[in-house]
């Protein structure tokens, strides 16, 4: 059986990875949700803002932020899979009902550490991400991307794929 670590270095997009996300917390959390879908936005970032997604509480839609991802591809596409894990990661607990911030932020690093290990580049970012982006932080209490009724989304295609379909 392969590991967690080689299934997410073998990932080709990010369907793929989040397939393993919802693999990991099956396995350690006992829980997991369908029908999720995945969009991808321009929201930008800057010295003393980024969010690299949010999910929209009560919704089945994670929101990622697509300048990040373009500019990982861009300087150092290595740490893609692992970026792309991290914060699919924190965004599929938050749809699971861990509203919180913190909790969340220390459930996320938690189970990564479980399933990589302390020194796994996963791990490594859910402690600390600044190391890895160090002009990037995460939002103040209260951020939120303004304007969401004009914000361009392109939905991701086929990205649950798990998902039990009962509409035929």
């Amino acid at each position: 059986m392969k590991s967690y670590a080689m299934k997410l270095d073998e990932a080709k997009n990010l369907s793929d990875i989040f397939e393993i996300v919802k693999e990991v917390v099956r396995r350690v959390l006992k829980t997991g949700r369908a029908g999720l879908t995945l969009g991808l936005a321009e929201m930008g970032g800057g010295r003393n803002y980024w969010i690299g997604a949010f999910y929209p509480v009560g919704s089945t839609t994670i929101i990622m932020n697509r300048t990040p991802l373009r500019r990982i591809i861009e300087t150092n596409p290595r740490l893609f899979n692992a970026y792309a894990f991290h914060v699919l990661l924190h965004e599929y607990i938050h749809s699971l009902g861990y509203i919180e911030e913190e909790r969340t932020r220390k459930l996320v690093y938690w189970l990564s550490r479980e399933i990589f290990g302390e020194d796994h580049l996963v791990t490594r970012m859910a402690d600390d991400i600044s190391k890895f982006f160090p002009n990037l932080t995460y939002p103040t209490r209260g951020y939120f991307p303004r304007n969401l009724e004009t914000l361009e989304v392109e939905m991701v295609e086929d990205f649950d794929r798990s998902s039990i379909n009962y509409i035929s």
